[in-house]
């Protein structure tokens, strides 16, 4: 997957239920913490904040992510 995908790009991920289809958020390049899970984002090692169609949100690495 592309390393610099934009906020408001479509995408989709493997998840536990299945394939999950969202929007790209914005990209994240400090530590946060999501649902109380941490992520270990930095601008050496960003991951994506995405949500999904039904507004749920979680941060994925690039790699993780595909277009459309």
């Amino acid at each position: 997957m592309a390393a610099n995908l934009k906020a408001g790009a479509t995408v989709s991920w493997n998840s536990h239920g299945g394939t999950a289809h969202g929007k790209v958020v914005k990209k994240l390049t400090r530590p946060i913490t999501i649902k109380g899970h941490k992520v270990a984002a930095s601008k050496d090692n960003p991951e994506y904040l995405v949500e999904t169609e039904d507004g749920k949100r979680a941060a994925h690495k690039a790699a993780a992510l595909h277009k459309g």
